[in-house]
């Protein structure tokens, strides 16, 4: 792999330069591509060592020229038709995934085995890990990273971060459930185990609040084994008073503690929230 990824980034200082007619390119950045498609690569993931977030520019390079190296073309699946640079993914059953028809995976995302996409998208370079349930309408962005047994209920928007290719996109850990209408973006990150109130705003410039102490604990980053609602914080301007949003962590679970279901609406339904 190291020596692919060498290509690639030879490839890159030259992109301005690439197109269609580049077959030679193509094949090359198609291979890493492949990687990402079947799993055997990431563009992101968490050091278990440092708990940082590591991007491998290199893929995400490796995306922005398969664009370039591409030409449309016309696609029918079924009574629909499509206009695209990319394909959509494939071997679903062989893969051990559930698609529903009216969802979509682009080819370049990984699924990994149990996954279950209801009507939904998935976009390039993103992976959603072994028992995620991706639900309906719900959206991962191009890069996005869910982990394993992770729950993204009914309109979630997942934003995706493939530009600048340093910037870390967004990281959803294992065994995190995400309420329904939830938007995470800009490289906002959710601990493991976490529950996301539905209507939940995240992003990098959203404070993340302990409700206990009012600490503001971090900026976008939802930390493990807790409930974190959609919530709002005055603030003074010159033209007035003002409620910007923040995110409230309202309860701290066990490690290793199941989501169950009527336990977490009885905590929610107390603060006046649901999942």
């Amino acid at each position: 792999m190291a020596d692919l990824q060498s290509q690639i980034e030879e490839l890159w200082t030259r992109a301005a330069e690439l197109g269609p007619s580049h077959t030679g390119a193509l094949v090359t950045v198609t291979e890493a591509i492949t990687l990402l498609d079947s799993g055997e690569a990431r563009v992101a993931e968490v050091d278990p060592a440092t708990d940082q977030v590591v991007v491998h520019q290199w893929l995400k390079h490796a995306i922005l020229m398969l664009f370039r190296l591409r030409a449309m073309e016309t696609m029918e699946v079924g009574p629909f038709e499509y206009a695209d640079k990319l394909p959509l993914k494939q071997n679903y059953a062989a893969a051990g995934v559930r698609v529903v028809p009216g969802a979509s995976a682009r080819w370049g995302s990984f699924l990994g085995s149990g996954v279950i996409c209801m009507p939904s998208y998935v976009n390039i370079g993103a992976r959603v890990g072994a028992g995620s349930m991706v639900d309906t309408w719900a959206t991962v962005g191009s890069c996005a990273q869910i982990g394993e047994q992770v729950h993204l209920s009914g309109g979630v928007g997942i934003g995706g971060v493939l530009e600048p290719a340093q910037a870390a996109p967004v990281i959803i850990e294992d065994e995190v459930m995400i309420g329904s209408r939830c938007m995470i973006t800009q490289g906002a990150r959710v601990g493991r185990g976490s529950v996301v109130g539905e209507g939940t705003i995240l992003n990098p410039s959203i404070p993340v609040i302990d409700a206990e102490s009012g600490e503001e604990l971090s900026r976008g980053h939802v930390p493990p084994w807790c409930v974190a609602v959609q919530a709002s914080r005055r603030r003074e301007f010159p033209g007035g008073e003002f409620f910007l949003p923040c995110v409230l962590v309202i309860r701290r679970l066990t490690e290793g503690q199941r989501h169950d279901k009527a336990q977490l609406n009885d905590i929610l339904r107390h603060h006046g929230v649901s999942v």
